[in-house]
């Protein structure tokens, strides 16, 4: 069984774009013209583990989640 990577996702129906997670992850998430984020799905480097998760707490409406096997271990 292989470690699955972690990833970032945004759950569209909770996210009433705010814009937070933006300026904590700007490496990772752009906003459409409407000011929702638009979320690169591709794994997350270990550099950026830390950062994605911060931003995960700082979403006011829990709308962000890193996911993956090796995302919930560290």
């Amino acid at each position: 069984m292989s470690e699955e990577p972690p990833r970032l996702q945004v759950n569209p129906i909770a996210c009433v774009a705010h814009g937070v997670c933006r300026e904590l992850l700007p490496e990772r998430i752009t906003m459409d013209e409407w000011g929702y984020p638009i979320v690169d799905g591709s794994p997350l480097p270990a550099d950026l583990v830390a950062h994605a998760r911060r931003a995960v707490a700082a979403c006011p409406t829990l709308a962000l989640r890193v996911d993956g096997k090796l995302a919930r271990r560290r």
